[in-house]
Parts: C-alpha cells; structure tokens; sequence
C-alpha cells in the first residue's frame, strides 16, 4: 500500500469557482477561505502526484504562499 502524506497549500487571495471546481475535480481536496488567503488540504499519494497539484495552481494563476506536510488532515467543515 503506498505511503500518502498530507499537505496544506496556502494561496493569496479568493478561489474562484472556476479554480475551486479544477482543484477539487483534479483530487479531492479541502478548500478554507482564511482571508486574505484560501487553504487547501489535501492528501498526497506520492512525488508526481505533489508536482500535479503544484502545477494545477500555477496553470489557475494562483501565487502560493506556503505549503507544509501536516500530520493529517483537518476535520471536515460542513458549509452551512
């Protein structure tokens, strides 16, 4: 079974709905608004796969402003 790491992406600004759908059909990811910021979490399966989300948020013109593994992932927020 391959080991999976968790991350979290740290983006400037607001997703757009466009990025928020591109980012969430590519893995499934969390996205938290944390103006004036957009956190993403997410589960990583392995190198490339990190390089993939890396490169979806610059090919969607987001500027990233950090991104650390974390020992897992956040409990899920309902929207209400």
């Amino acid at each position: 079974m391959p080991h999976k790491s968790f991350y979290e992406f740290r983006v400037h600004g607001r997703l757009s709905d466009q990025a928020r759908h591109a980012v969430d059909d590519f893995s499934e990811m969390q996205i938290v608004p944390a103006p004036p910021e957009t956190i993403i979490y997410g589960c990583v399966s392995d190198e490339a796969h990190l390089h993939g989300i890396l490169l979806l948020l610059e090919n969607l013109g987001l500027h990233i402003v950090s991104l650390h593994q974390i020992p897992d992932l956040p409990a899920r927020r309902e929207n209400p």
